[in-house]
């Protein structure tokens, strides 16, 4: 199962909206006959990619699998078909499919074709491949992560607003990474206005070993800009890649972007309904690279699922602009309650990634 994983890491930046999923097929004799790992949507899934390889020696083996095999067709036909035609013996999941429409349906198929199943083999390894698609499921919002560069004093930029560069070369090249396997990067108008941001993978930063496809797989960009006042010479509506604006003003399409009409709530952007409908615009993974207010908004309206700073070893002061804009608590227990999932030297910088306890999940 563990050779499984490291497979289905293989699709990390390609497999959106689809999860990513290995599968490993051993004969009775311990040998590993076949092997795959699903790379994109519409393209054959891990199980079909192992099968092949396989070929007659799947029979009698034993099939490791992430994910619970599909049960219906989709852009692709059935995978528990594909094994139960296959005649294995044994198949090991991982993880049962988190869509409560479908869950189990697969194991069912398989085991009332007379296939012996054994589940939740490495769940929580094969949950961490895919945050996205889980929340997504389970809840119909994607996986926000909140980014941000900073000084060890916990700032982002001087008082005039200059932050480049805060963080050096490694840091920004593990954002790109980042970029790379979301479904979509968010961001405000007021950062759009100040830094004129591609917020794009540039694959000479993002240094992608090993990318599946032949084609890089951008992400769509977001911009959340609730009275529709940008102007349309900002170079993510003029780049050839999609962007959203999300506004509370009703209007069709502009020449500023793709227009998402978003409820309002204190005369500005809903967030909660924003995520609603990222999720049903099927982004499994939403990255976010915004100033302090929207980045406190998202927080303070529990849709942050992970934090993640990159702190330099540099003090810029307390007339520094600060990470979040939060409101004035006035009991501890109000604070955003954070648990520390890594720490990490990346260059110069100290990378800390936490999970927010109080998100929407």
């Amino acid at each position: 199962m563990a050779k499984a994983i490291r497979l289905a890491q293989r699709g990390l930046y390609t497999t959106s909206p689809n999860p990513r999923v290995g599968c490993v097929i051993v004969s009775p004799d311990n040998h590993c006959v076949g092997e795959g790992a699903h790379l994109k949507a519409g393209t054959p899934h891990a199980e079909v990619h192992a099968l092949k390889q396989a070929g007659d020696l799947a029979k009698g083996a034993t099939a490791y699998v992430t994910l619970e095999p599909c049960s219906h067709f989709g852009r692709t036909p059935p995978c528990a078909e594909a094994l139960i035609h296959a005649q294995v013996k044994r198949v090991v999941i991982a993880m049962t499919d988190p869509n409560p429409n479908v869950s189990g349906n697969g194991i069912r198929k398989l085991q009332n074709a007379g296939i012996e199943v054994t589940s939740d083999v490495m769940s929580a390894e094969a949950g961490a491949l895919n945050p996205g698609f889980v929340k997504r499921m389970l809840t119909g919002k994607p996986y926000v992560r909140v980014k941000q560069g900073i000084s060890l004093d916990g700032k982002i930029a001087l008082k005039n607003g200059v932050s480049q560069w805060i963080t050096g070369p490694e840091a920004r090249q593990d954002v790109h990474k980042y970029r790379a396997q979301s479904c979509a990067v968010l961001t405000g108008s007021g950062t759009v206005e100040a830094d004129n941001p591609s917020l794009l993978v540039r694959p000479s930063e993002a240094k992608l070993s090993a990318y599946p496809l032949d084609t890089l797989r951008q992400p769509v960009r977001v911009v959340v800009d609730g009275q529709s006042r940008l102007a349309s010479h900002y170079q993510c509506f003029n780049d050839g890649f999609p962007t959203y604006v999300a506004s509370t003003l009703h209007h069709a399409d502009t020449k500023q972007g793709h227009y998402l009409k978003v409820n309002a709530k204190n005369n500005k952007v809903d967030l909660n309904h924003l995520m609603l409908q990222l999720g049903a615009m099927q982004f499994n993974e939403v990255w976010v690279e915004a100033g302090p207010g929207l980045s406190g908004a998202l927080f303070e309206a529990g849709e942050v699922d992970e934090f993640i700073c990159y702190q330099a070893p540099m003090l810029l002061g307390d007339q520094a602009r600060s990470m979040v804009s939060l409101p004035p608590f006035t009991a501890i227990d109000q604070a955003v309650s954070l648990t520390l999932l890594e720490s990490r030297h990346v260059g110069e910088d100290l990378k800390l990634r936490y999970r927010v306890n109080n998100s929407a999940l």
